[in-house]
């Protein structure tokens, strides 16, 4: 099923230069040796000077409906493509999700339903046009060819590859190891994202650097059908508020894209200094140059780090909320943070009768989860009427004001019909 077709760009168009388009196309990528990078730049540059616009897609499995700005970066990179002109795809995993990416995993993927799978890719399509053109991208769901191949098809799809290739990646050599289970199932993932790149003809197929074994997969298989083999452009896996960890909800150091803007804004201005020409460059519409025009200016001293985030969480905010929003949340930050003032609109959340802030901080949003909450306490990041939390289970009550990190506030009410 096709939900959005692109209009044909082919002979309507010039296309920009191939250094402009290479300046920009390979800025922010990493691959994991300089062979295959200069290689991957090769058979870009040779396909550019095609002129001609290249078929580019970029895969996602709907297995999470809560999605953070990590979930943006090959979407950042799909962008640029799109707006020098070339066909970019939007490939929901509809059937590939059905066993889950093994990527990074020490254990089996639990099944998704075909329910859950269309409620989360119906999130993820509407999320994406954040980032993509919508009247640009071509959005198609992977079930649509996949599900129509025989057994036959899968045996002759298999022959193409060897059992030592899978076992050599890590994920599954440490599973094997260890005595962890692998399911065939797991191998076949690979094979099917390859199948993906074969029957849409891909020039191009975009990918967290996770990913690579899969692309690769994909080469592969278009060299055995007599295609020319896709070029991989990986994309670094962005880390987290805590500048060391991959940004993920379950560590609490992600930045959701359907924050609200002040909380959105306050999270980019806690990210330490050293990660944020990588966020520029990852997540924002900056053009290279520009971003080592920043680099450049932070290095000589000719502009305060403070200054910079601003710019950057700005930037950020301005993409899912408009400039509006993101001037406000700048003007909100600035009066919390910088001068120490608590917000006249403090946001309030009724309770029926005292309870413990590590559940009361979950229960309002203030935090993902009990866990997250214990670490702020211990960091030092939680306050009760201006004072510093030391017990994530000190008991709170209606009349309470609750700091939760350096943005993010509450004002404890009384539940109507409720006594204290």
């Amino acid at each position: 099923m096709v939900l959005v077709t692109a209009p044909s760009t082919s002979s309507e168009r010039t296309m920009a230069p191939v250094d402009e388009q290479m300046a920009v196309l390979m800025a922010g990528t990493e691959f994991g040796d300089d062979a295959t990078r200069r290689t991957m730049e090769r058979e870009l540059r040779a396909r550019l000077e095609e002129d001609r616009p290249l078929r580019v897609y970029c895969g996602f499995d709907p297995t999470k409906v809560d999605l953070h700005l990590g979930h943006m970066v090959p979407m950042r990179k799909m962008r640029q493509f799109q707006d020098f002109g070339h066909e970019v795809t939007f490939l929901v995993g509809s059937f590939t999700a059905l066993i889950g990416d093994p990527t990074g995993k020490d254990k089996t993927r639990p099944m998704l339903t075909p329910e859950e799978i269309a409620e989360n890719a119906k999130t993820y399509t509407e999320q994406a046009f954040h980032i993509l053109d919508a009247e640009q991208t071509r959005i198609l769901f992977n079930g649509d060819w996949l599900s129509k191949l025989t057994f036959a098809d899968v045996i002759r799809l298999t022959a193409n590859y060897t059992v030592a290739q899978f076992l050599r990646r890590e994920n599954f050599q440490k599973r094997y190891d260890s005595g962890d289970p692998i399911h065939v199932s797991e191998f076949l993932y690979a094979m099917m994202q390859a199948y993906d790149a074969l029957h849409m003809e891909t020039d191009v197929q975009i990918g967290g650097t996770d990913q690579t074994f899969n692309l690769l997969a994909g080469r592969q298989l278009q060299e055995a059908n007599g295609e020319r083999p896709q070029i991989c452009i990986t994309t670094p896996i962005l880390v987290g508020t805590d500048g060391h960890e991959k940004m993920s909800k379950s560590l609490g150091n992600y930045i959701g894209i359907t924050e609200p803007p002040n909380d959105m804004f306050g999270k980019v201005m806690s990210i330490p200094d050293e990660s944020v020409l990588d966020y520029f460059t990852l997540v924002t519409r900056l053009h290279p140059d520009e971003v080592t025009s920043i680099g450049a200016a932070m290095e000589g001293g000719s502009v305060r780090p403070i200054d910079v985030k601003k710019r950057l969480a700005s930037a950020i905010t301005e993409i899912f909320h408009g400039v509006e929003a993101a001037e406000q949340a700048g003007a909100y930050f600035e009066s919390t943070f910088q001068r120490r003032e608590t917000p006249g609109d403090m946001p309030e959340y009724a309770i029926p009768a005292a309870m413990p802030l590590v559940d009361l901080a979950v229960e309002a949003g203030l935090a993902a989860s009990k866990g997250e909450v214990r670490r702020l306490v211990k960091g030092g990041g939680v306050q009760v009427n201006s004072e510093k939390v030391e017990d994530a289970a000190l008991v709170v009550a209606p009349g309470d004001e609750v700091r939760v990190g350096r943005h993010r506030f509450l004002r404890i009410t009384q539940q109507a019909g409720e006594k204290q």
